[in-house]
């Protein structure tokens, strides 16, 4: 065990954590944290190329003994299945933690959007949110406890043009662990949802500087936030001392929203 797991005092070192979509950015941030912190964790990419970056990062941080990766299409039932036996085969149960962190856009106005754009983004982030959750909810139940945490966005309460079908499916996402929340509080499984702005990833990266000074002027604190910051709000929700938090979103965006 090495010096970070044994000095933080809500440390996950008993805890088994399922995270998709965490071969980058924000998800990758809380990946590694979940790792740092102790807990046998299982990431998600969509590719054999970003299951290798999550492997290559395991090992470099030294937690290839408790770190492992899988591929999953979160548009997919069957694949929401397999998924969540490998889970339960490399566990021994249901994992105490599921993080719902996978997603896509498909950016465009309403008027010219195509119907292949709405159906996927909804596909992916929110029925995959379905599926996965789905199966393995009933072990969760079973265990008397688990914590699962939905990464969402700011445009959920703001929303934002050109971006109807995403804005849809965080929104949906958030009334969904609302819902689920209220179904699960009696047996301790607890179900929250963290609402990033605008965070600094490879992905905002490519951003245009007139789109990136627009969005800072928006924001109080006056920069982007961390993909670090936002894990350390989703390790909270999923931590013992959160255990009397549920159906909450929490906002992580510098003010952006008030």
């Amino acid at each position: 065990m090495n010096a970070q797991t044994e000095s933080c005092p809500d440390n996950f070192k008993n805890k088994c954590a399922l995270i998709t979509g965490a071969s980058r950015g924000i998800g990758a941030a809380v990946f590694d944290s979940l790792c740092k912190k102790g807990a046998a964790t299982l990431g998600t990419a969509t590719t054999a190329a970003g299951v290798a970056a999550i492997v290559s990062r395991a090992e470099s941080g030294g937690f290839s003994d408790t770190a492992a990766a899988a591929e999953y299409d979160a548009a997919s039932a069957e694949s929401a299945k397999r998924l969540a036996a490998d889970a339960i085969a490399k566990f021994g149960k249901a994992p105490d933690i599921l993080i719902c962190n996978a997603g896509v856009a498909a950016d465009g106005l309403l008027m010219r959007m195509k119907d292949d754009d709405w159906a996927r983004v909804l596909r992916t982030n929110l029925d995959g949110l379905f599926h996965l959750s789905r199966a393995l909810i009933g072990g969760m139940i079973k265990n008397r406890g688990g914590r699962i945490v939905v990464v969402s966005s700011v445009v959920a309460a703001a929303g934002n043009a050109g971006q109807t079908n995403y804005c849809a499916s965080k929104a949906g996402a958030e009334g969904f662990a609302r819902a689920l929340a209220r179904e699960t509080a009696g047996r301790g499984v607890t179900v929250n949802a963290v609402a990033p702005g605008f965070i600094a990833t490879d992905m905002t990266a490519k951003l245009s500087d007139a789109i990136r000074e627009r969005l800072l002027l928006q924001i109080p604190a006056g920069r982007a936030g961390t993909p670090e910051e936002v894990a350390a709000a989703v390790l909270f929700l999923a931590s013992d001392s959160a255990g009397y938090i549920t159906g909450q979103t929490l906002h992580i965006n510098g003010g952006m929203l008030m």
